[in-house]
């Protein structure tokens, strides 16, 4: 009980650092997407809109129906998630960056590890997302950490064993 107390005093900490209030990280529970499988939904940790700027020369701010897993971000080009017009997986995200609060807007950048840099912007205190992104990307990045340490780990103790092994046959 005390280290999920300790998390949540923590996650307070680096979300006020980040300029915003407690309360934004308090996200509601999510709608149930209609073309994900069970599993997927069991990973939802926010689901909204966003408004994404495109890539074109006169770069117009589009709507975006936007669903944030434990794994990616995925981006709706429709409100019902019927036609998904990107998959950004956490793993090829390096940042989210450049977040600036104006106004009616908070704008902000996700770097990707290819150094593409992709705008966004939502609406108030009440949307969040860089927040959530950013707390999303820093629990995969802990997750992959420990998968990696724990592989090394096996891999270490395999060749000790087989070390050992050939150590106990030598003449």
């Amino acid at each position: 009980m005390k280290k999920r107390g300790l998390g949540r005093r923590l996650q307070k900490r680096l979300y006020e650092a980040l300029g915003h209030s407690y309360s934004c990280l308090i996200t509601h529970k999510p709608t149930v997407a209609q073309n994900m499988t069970g599993s997927e939904i069991s990973q939802i940790l926010k689901e909204g809109e966003l408004e994404k700027r495109s890539e074109n020369l006169l770069q117009f701010w589009k709507r975006k129906t936007c669903v944030l897993t434990t794994d990616s971000l995925n981006i709706y080009t429709d409100n019902q998630k019927k036609t998904k017009s990107k998959e950004l997986k956490l793993q090829s995200i390096k940042k989210v960056d450049c977040v600036e609060r104006t106004g009616k807007f908070v704008y902000f950048t996700i770097v990707t590890t290819d150094n593409k840099e992709i705008d966004f912007r939502c609406s108030g205190e009440e949307n969040c997302w860089n927040a959530v992104i950013t707390m999303a990307l820093i629990d995969f990045q802990n997750r992959k950490a420990i998968q990696d340490f724990k592989t090394r780990q096996e891999t270490e103790n395999t060749s000790l064993g087989q070390q050992e092994r050939c150590q106990a046959r030598a003449p």
